[in-house]
């Protein structure tokens, strides 16, 4: 029988575990809210930062816990690692960030409860792979934001050039979350007319590979500008902690493991999956370009060698 509440925890209470706890917050769709972090007096002190603002809100119950607190909870949020420092690389952050990710699933692993686990720190889609892995849970309960992010940029610059509101612009960025992302073309659409079709009705000429490379380089203009990216992802997030507690069965461009039918195996990548109160649902099949399908292989590759050399 489900219960009557809704039990989130998030491990990890740096600048995007906090903000995640602050957006689920306000959105009032969670009626508990655990935050878990190594550092105890940072997850106190923002336990305490948004418990003094909740009567301005929906109020839920928020505190600081343990590990214990995932036994009864309904979705794990993972957004512990640390941040690529100067001079570090992709391999490099990968690595560091394995050990914790390890760390934490071994410290999950006595309480685990059959929750869904929603993977947040980068690198997103090698991370998730670990949590599988090293969780040995069923492939639909892990997984990572993936390219929902990237979809929700690509959306939001795309509404601006052509001028319409982002809500009537579809499509999916699929891949890894990273340089090999790429938009599925034939997904693309503003109000149910396709892009294509738009721009010419419109008189639009549109840079499309500008765009994508706009969204490949969004997060790393916004730490050039403030250090930091913490407020789209935590929105994010939110978005994908609906479609589970909803059960709303919603179409999310999300990191999975079970990509066996774009003929990938071992990775996990950024796939338009039907997320529901049990996780991944079912993995949607697109119909791709042969040029998409080169893509979609070539960024599998990108993951798996770093994998491979990672762990």
């Amino acid at each position: 029988m489900r219960k009557f509440y809704n039990k989130v925890v998030i491990i990890g209470c740096g600048a995007v575990g906090a903000s995640i706890a602050y957006a689920l917050s306000i959105q009032g769709t969670v009626s508990k809210l655990v935050l878990i972090d190594v550092n105890r007096d940072k997850a106190e002190g923002e336990v305490l930062d948004i418990g003094q603002g909740m009567l301005n809100f929906t109020p839920i119950e928020i505190y600081c816990g343990d590990y214990s607190d995932v036994s009864d909870c309904d979705i794990i949020i993972v957004a512990s690692g640390v941040g690529r420092r100067p001079g570090d690389t992709r391999l490099d952050l990968a690595k560091n960030n394995i050990n914790i990710i390890k760390s934490v699933a071994e410290n999950i692993k006595p309480y685990y409860n059959g929750a869904v686990i929603l993977m947040v720190a980068n690198p997103v889609d090698i991370l998730t792979y670990v949590m599988y892995k090293e969780l040995g849970v069923p492939a639909g309960k892990v997984f990572g934001t993936g390219t929902s992010l990237d979809t929700a940029r690509f959306k939001y610059f795309l509404s601006q050039d052509l001028d319409v509101c982002v809500n009537n612009v579809h499509g999916y960025i699929i891949g890894e979350h990273g340089d090999s992302q790429f938009p599925v073309i034939s997904s693309i659409g503003i109000a149910g007319t396709p892009l294509d079709e738009y721009c010419e009705s419109e008189n639009i000429l549109l840079d499309l590979d500008a765009l994508v490379d706009r969204v490949k380089n969004a997060g790393a203009e916004v730490i050039k500008k403030k250090h930091a990216t913490y407020y789209a992802i935590a929105s994010t997030v939110c978005r994908i902690v609906n479609a589970i507690i909803k059960d709303e069965h919603a179409v999310l461009p999300v990191s999975t493991v079970e990509c066996e039918s774009y003929g990938l195996s071992e990775v996990s990548i950024g796939l338009p999956c039907i997320v529901n109160a049990n996780g991944i649902n079912k993995v949607l099949t697109l119909r791709l370009s042969d040029d998409e399908k080169e893509k979609l292989e070539s960024s599998a590759a990108t993951l798996r060698a770093i994998l491979d050399e990672a762990m």
